[in-house]
């Protein structure tokens, strides 16, 4: 086309920049409504694609075809008109280096498939179906492109929300950033008067979603989402008396969290290594203190190694389907009477997408969301089931420490 411009990015407040324009290759952004997560998607997009040449091609995707009108006319809106050409039946812009912006449905995910695309952004993630993010996944696989997911909160049952919840643990190659009204009234684009009359005219957890970005608490979290909050707690600087390891099997994470005497963390270790190089660091970390240690599957022969070398402060937990339940149920009882203290992060962020599932038998069980790691929650649990030790509020000989049934309940009081 011949033309030339100069592009100015579109202001944005800090946060909502940093949200998006970051060296990661998966950037996933729970957002409230009118936090300015659109706009800011929208110029990280356009500068992928002013990178592009020919052939090049970057997708926008919305769940509906009228989503995806939208962003198209805002893009159409927003470029002077004489730097693009644009195709209304294909939903497509090409831009003067001749690379395209292609306006994407997620209806039919096997319509997805195919292309090389070397950038996207999915938004309103949290109602985009499971099955057209696996097929945007694979259009970037031979580009290695990055990908951008944006959405409202939506309740815990969707794979952007469990999504989140990975980035925000840690997951490598992944940022989480959250962005709420409150943010956008601090920066200036949102009046406080919308929020409260909002707040007013909203049920409680329709609001909490919308403009805190927090997901309402739908009852499937064994540990209650109000009781999780009264116990976040700073990092404590006292010295542990008891810690919880959970070992590394396979993509897992090693954990280690320790107490302290009021039951608060304060210590909390996470990470990924050799057995040689855990071995060490555990030593290292626990010393003399008692420590209540995942002896399960591929953790056995580390454990017996502990307890060899260690000393008998190191005990085994061979987790089972009922003793797992058994030790979960335990830390629930401790939560929801503040027993523990924890700070936020990533043992938050698992304790609060822990789930409870209902058995065709009409059993429940508990567990983190399929493809979600749970390991900060069983090293909390172990934790606190070995405080509960050294305090003497549960004798460690009743936990199942073999696999075995334990001789009765615990039930705890206070």
């Amino acid at each position: 086309m011949g033309a030339e411009a100069v592009y100015r990015r579109p202001w944005l407040y800090a946060k909502q920049q940093a949200a998006v324009f970051h060296a990661a290759r998966y950037g996933v952004v729970e957002a409230s409504t009118k936090s300015g997560k659109t706009v800011s998607h929208m110029a990280w997009l356009l500068e992928q694609a002013m990178r592009g040449t020919t052939g090049d091609h970057y997708w926008w995707a919305a769940p509906t075809y009228a989503q995806t009108e939208i962003a198209f006319r805002r893009f159409k809106a927003g470029l002077p008109r004489d730097v693009y050409t644009a195709n209304e039946t294909k939903l497509t812009l090409t831009l003067a280096n001749d690379a395209m912006l292609w306006f994407k449905t997620g209806e039919r995910p096997d319509a997805l498939y195919g292309e090389d695309v070397q950038a996207a952004v999915i938004d309103e993630a949290s109602r985009f179906r499971e099955e057209a993010w696996h097929a945007i996944r694979s259009t970037v696989s031979a580009t290695r492109g990055p990908l951008r997911m944006i959405g409202n909160v939506r309740g815990r049952k969707n794979w952007f929300y469990a999504l989140c919840r990975r980035a925000e643990a840690g997951e490598p190659d992944m940022q989480y950033a959250k962005l709420t009204a409150r943010d956008a009234v601090d920066a200036g684009i949102l009046e406080t008067a919308e929020v409260e009359d909002a707040r007013r005219q909203l049920p409680e957890a329709v609001f909490r979603e919308l403009f805190l970005a927090e997901a309402a608490d739908d009852e499937g979290n064994p540990f209650g989402l109000d009781h999780l909050r009264r116990c976040l707690r700073p990092l404590s600087e006292a010295a542990p008396i008891a810690w919880g390891i959970d070992l590394a099997r396979s993509v897992d994470w090693t954990v280690a969290i320790g107490l302290d005497a009021a039951g608060q963390v304060c210590r909390c270790a996470r990470w990924q290594s050799p057995w040689e190089e855990t071995h060490r660091r555990l030593l290292e970390l626990v010393g003399e203190v008692p420590a209540l240690v995942d002896c399960t599957g591929t953790g056995d022969a580390p454990f017996e190694r502990l307890s060899r070398q260690g000393g008998s402060q190191f005990q085994g937990y061979l987790f089972t389907a009922a003793s797992k339940q058994r030790l979960v149920e335990g830390l629930a009882v401790a939560i929801q009477h503040r027993e523990v203290g924890f700070p936020e992060g990533p043992i938050l962020a698992e304790l609060e997408s822990f789930e409870y599932l209902y058995s065709r038998g009409g059993g429940v069980r508990y567990s983190a969301p399929e493809g979600s790691h749970d390991d900060c929650v069983m090293a909390l649990a172990l934790a606190v089931a070995c405080w509960q030790a050294q305090t003497h509020r549960v004798p460690l000989a009743i936990l199942p420490l073999d696999g075995a049934p334990a001789p009765r309940r615990v039930v705890l009081t206070g």
